[in-house]
């Protein structure tokens, strides 16, 4: 399972009190690769997303239920700032070859469940406020994915409807129904499916 939403959206105060078994969001050391070669940047990104997903599978197989705080497919990150222009269209293309490649091979795949919460800018804003042990230097940048991070979880809600969840229970995961392992997790056509779904991206 996975909680998503954009930045300040509540993700890991969220995970915190309802999540048991938790693998974290990724978080960087300065030796992340720049956007010089958006090929080795997709394939730094790749295996990082791709070690998620296998601390994800192995943890499931001893609790059953794992939650991500954030998606291990992050293929939207890369996309939503290419949809606003504030991303390399080049960028997202490396990543999305190598992303497929990850889920074709089982190294990666697509969660069961998307627990997604996109509140209002304003609430945004005062979330980011009230918390100030995450600094969030680039939440100007963040704070704009809001609508296109909706454009893509609800391409794969219109797919999937049953996957995607459009809230953070504010009881945990009792509202929800019981879990189970979809047959689709490294399917990569449905990879494609959510990507033919998806609006065009601004041309740089």
């Amino acid at each position: 399972m996975v909680v998503e939403g954009p930045s300040a959206a509540g993700k890991t105060t969220w995970c915190r009190r309802h999540a048991p078994h938790l693998v974290g969001e990724y978080m960087p050391d300065g030796n992340e690769p720049g956007p010089s070669d958006p090929v080795t940047q997709a394939s730094f990104w790749t295996d990082v997303n791709c070690r998620r997903w296998q601390t994800a599978v192995g943890m499931e197989r001893i609790h059953q239920t794992v939650i991500c705080d954030t998606d291990p497919v992050k293929l939207h990150y890369s996309w939503t700032l290419a949809r606003i222009g504030r991303g390399d269209p080049a960028r997202f293309a490396a990543e999305l070859q190598s992303t497929r490649a990850a889920i074709e091979q089982g190294r990666l795949g697509m969660a069961d469940v998307h627990l997604v919460r996109i509140p209002p800018p304003s609430v945004l804003d005062q979330q980011k406020r009230s918390d100030p042990t995450r600094r969030r230097h680039s939440f100007p940048v963040h704070r704009l994915l809001s609508e296109p991070l909706r454009e893509w979880y609800s391409a794969l809600a219109h797919l999937d409807p049953a996957r995607v969840v459009w809230q953070h229970p504010d009881n945990g995961l009792t509202e929800l129904p019981e879990l189970t392992v979809r047959p689709d997790r490294n399917n990569p056509t449905l990879l494609d499916a959510l990507l033919d779904a998806l609006p065009p991206l601004l041309t740089r």
